[in-house]
């Protein structure tokens, strides 16, 4: 693995090696960039490390989610850049160049799935693969102006990929449009276990808050006015048992802990490298146990009950994707691990609960994309994206 290629530093610069795709098919014509935790037949799958990289064999089979793409008719135009060990919100990994956000060249694309963000928003891919641990799917859609959905957990298969905390990976896929989106969806989902439309809207005044300046709350309204066409305005509902600080620690030590447990053997034999904040985000889950892992799963367990019992068959909870739109390129380190914590609070909901969130390019602030989320029950994936394309659609012609 030499570095990056192309004016975005979105693919990596790897030899040439055919992948078979079909000819025909739902997918046909579109083209498929992949996040590099993902086994591509005949690649190294290098997860963002050099060291890894070079130590592991080129993959024998390709991930079975991939593969479907791939049998659907989509075509494989390179592996994308990875935040290292895919644990990172920012984008920025230190052993290769920042991609390029198209959206806002001044600001970070966001991560982990960096690369098929940039590549995807610069018109170099149609669909790029990506995942979502702690909202690597849904903050880079959001901060460069694309519809990224995190789907129910489990839901698609994750054999073939990296793992870095299992109970909370999902597999996702950026798309500009609404009507590409969609065939992904179909390929990889195929229908909802989850036969109710989601018709009832909801907020929570925790996370309305979490927006940052005025400037930003107003643009947020203004999100909110598109869903209201649609749905009819949100009904604020009563708190949480579990504050948005309890739930941004539950997921942090449960991330961390598992993550450590995936990688940390591996970490341990020599100097790795590890990147700043990756560095440190390791040494933190070395230090959890299995005790408070057991206790945070509890915690979770229960909050996953709740927010079901609020939502029930037809509720979709309607909140900020992020706190802002993405950092400015020249953000210290401390001002980046800030946004990460307050966004972490917004993106855990989706993570420890395991229901889907998809994020629609919905505002703007200081000309740099903005998005909303919608949260929805247990297996509602393919509801939450027709409702997304109804409020695409209105706001569309609205405009």
């Amino acid at each position: 693995m030499t570095g990056t290629r192309g004016p975005l530093n979105a693919f990596l610069d790897l030899d040439d090696i055919p992948v078979s795709n079909a000819q025909s098919g739902p997918l046909a014509g579109l083209r498929l960039a992949v996040k590099d935790i993902y086994d591509v037949a005949g690649y190294r799958t290098g997860c963002g490390n050099p060291q890894k990289y070079q130590e592991v064999s080129p993959a024998p089979a390709t991930a079975p989610a991939v593969r479907a793409l791939l049998d659907s008719g989509a075509r494989f135009v390179g592996k994308t850049q990875t935040d290292e060990l895919a644990f990172s919100l920012m984008g920025l990994n230190a052993h290769f160049p920042a991609p390029v956000n198209p959206a806002a060249p001044d600001r970070i694309t966001g991560g982990s799935s960096s690369g098929s963000a940039a590549a995807v928003a610069g018109g170099l891919a149609d669909i790029a693969a990506g995942s979502d641990t702690g909202g690597s799917i849904r903050a880079p859609a959001s901060f460069c102006g694309l519809i990224g959905l995190r789907v129910t957990h489990g839901r698609i298969s994750l054999d073939g990929t990296m793992p870095l905390a299992p109970s909370l990976d999902t597999f996702g896929w950026f798309a500009k449009d609404m009507t590409t989106y969609d065939k992904v969806g179909a390929v990889l989902l195929g229908d909802d276990p989850h036969r109710h439309e989601l018709q009832r809207p909801l907020a929570l005044d925790a996370l309305d808050g979490l927006v940052l300046g005025p400037q930003g709350a107003d643009e947020y309204r203004g999100m909110v006015q598109h869903v209201t066409s649609v749905t009819g305005a949100p009904r604020i509902i009563a708190p949480l048992s579990h504050s948005t600080d309890d739930l941004y620690w539950c997921f942090r030590k449960l991330q961390g802990y598992e993550a450590w447990q995936n990688h940390g053997a591996w970490i341990s034999q020599k100097n790795r490298m590890l990147g700043p904040g990756v560095k440190e985000r390791f040494e933190h889950g070395a230090t959890i146990d299995a005790a408070t892992a057991r206790h945070e799963t509890q915690r979770r367990d229960a909050f996953r009950l709740e927010l079901a019992e609020r939502l029930g068959d037809d509720g979709v909870l309607v909140l900020p994707t992020v706190p802002d739109a993405a950092p400015l390129k020249a953000a210290s380190f401390d001002d980046l691990q800030a946004y990460r914590e307050r966004a972490l609070r917004l993106l855990c909901l989706s993570g420890l609960s395991g229901f889907p969130q998809i994020t629609l390019p919905l505002g703007q602030l200081d000309g740099a994309p903005f998005g909303l989320s919608l949260l929805g029950p247990k297996n509602s994936d393919r509801r939450l994206m027709a409702l997304a394309a109804r409020i695409l659609s209105a706001r569309q012609r609205s405009a």
